[in-house]
């Protein structure tokens, strides 16, 4: 199912076949993506190789203080980052009730609100991210918008309209193993599907961590799953540039 709310740990990189494929080892490290030469550029972590426009969305905890940190951990790297706050200024100390909160909004209007926020900067070509219900925000948006250069999700997905078609996008999925909200049949089919729709998908998953494992204020923290997560990321954000 789709992840609906905001943590797991040690992870490799996985491109997953139509069969689910699980990593065995406890490391991250980059491969080859077809049409694009050369691996992931691990080795230059604070991805100082090109600027992305990155409009990050928070999970359904709300626009909390991990929010802004990994807004800044993309600015040390020469990111440009926006972090919309889908809530109004609202947050949530558990999951219950941010979702609580969200079904009040209403899926039409959080992405409203989403659409409003990312339209001034969408020209540039965004990268669109986000945290659990803030990624599947960001897979909506990155999926209508021509223009998108990337999308990196963290800790969640969202489900794929029956038409929905990109040209080769890049996309990055960061997911716990297992993960209560992201389960291995979930993810098995979201990954045809979203090939089908022309996505270049990568997965990576973290045994053994908890949902939202790269929130430190959160029981799902795991320091060591999270530092894979933003290294492995950086690398996928260095290799967008032209």
């Amino acid at each position: 199912m789709p992840s609906n709310v905001t943590g797991l740990a040690r992870s490799e990189h996985v491109r997953f076949a139509p069969s689910w494929v699980r990593p065995p080892a406890r490391s991250a490290r980059g491969v080859r993506r077809p049409g694009r030469p050369g691996l992931h550029r691990l080795s230059d972590p604070a991805g100082t190789m090109g600027v992305m426009n990155i409009m990050l969305f928070h999970s359904t905890y709300g626009l909390r203080p991990a929010v802004a940190r990994a807004a800044d951990r993309l600015r040390g790297a020469g990111h440009e980052v926006w972090t919309p706050d889908l809530f109004e200024g609202r947050t949530f100390d558990t999951v219950e009730e941010g979702m609580a909160h969200q079904e009040s909004i209403g899926r039409d209007e959080l992405l409203r609100r989403a659409v409003l926020a990312a339209a001034p900067y969408s020209e540039r070509g965004l990268v669109y991210a986000g945290f659990s219900f803030g990624a599947s925000v960001a897979q909506t948006l990155a999926l209508g918008d021509g223009k998108a250069r990337g999308l990196l999700l963290l800790h969640g997905t969202s489900d794929i309209a029956a038409n929905a078609e990109v040209d080769d996008l890049p996309v990055q999925l960061h997911v716990a193993e297992p993960d209560p909200f992201e389960t291995d049949d979930w993810l098995s089919a979201w990954y045809l599907q979203m090939g089908r729709a022309g996505a270049d998908v990568e997965v990576y998953r973290y045994a053994g961590a908890g949902h939202l494992y790269t929130d430190p204020d959160l029981p799902d923290h795991d320091e060591e799953a999270a530092e894979a997560t933003w290294r492995v990321a950086l690398g996928f954000l260095d290799s967008l540039e032209d």
